[in-house]
């Protein structure tokens, strides 16, 4: 299994990024899907959450409205619009992948890291004043 995350880079404040994850190795289909952001020593804040069909999704409140988290299940492609960016949303950003079952146990679980088991490497944002 593999969870391949781009599109990190360095942006004044203001801007915009876009952050992709590639998934092989399981049918991304069938996955629930999260987008986590971990500093240095810190324990990952969580930022986003989609279920399996894309109908439903979750967001932190620091970035409501100003990022949108989306999949494309024939890609095996989850992605993350950032928008608006601000300098203390630079982090380290990881996807991640599981099946949690059914929408009530999503609606619960799908903020919580330890929900989910494969994560990819990170992708690098940095986000200047």
């Amino acid at each position: 299994v593999q969870l391949v995350e781009s599109g990190g880079g360095l942006v004044q404040a203001g801007g915009s990024l876009t952050l992709s994850c590639v998934v092989s190795g399981r049918t991304f289909s069938r996955d629930d899907m999260t987008w986590f952001r971990q500093g240095p020593g810190i324990q990952g804040d969580f930022v986003a959450a989609i279920d399996r069909t894309g109908s439903a999704t979750k967001y932190a409140d620091s970035v409501k409205g100003r990022f949108t988290i989306s999949r494309d299940n024939a890609k095996n492609t989850l992605y993350l619009q950032m928008n608006s960016l601000k300098p203390e949303d630079s982090d380290v950003y990881y996807c991640g992948a599981d099946r949690l079952g059914n929408l009530d146990r999503w609606k619960q679980y799908a903020n919580n890291p330890r929900s989910y088991e494969y994560w990819g490497q990170g992708t690098q944002v940095t986000v200047s004043s």
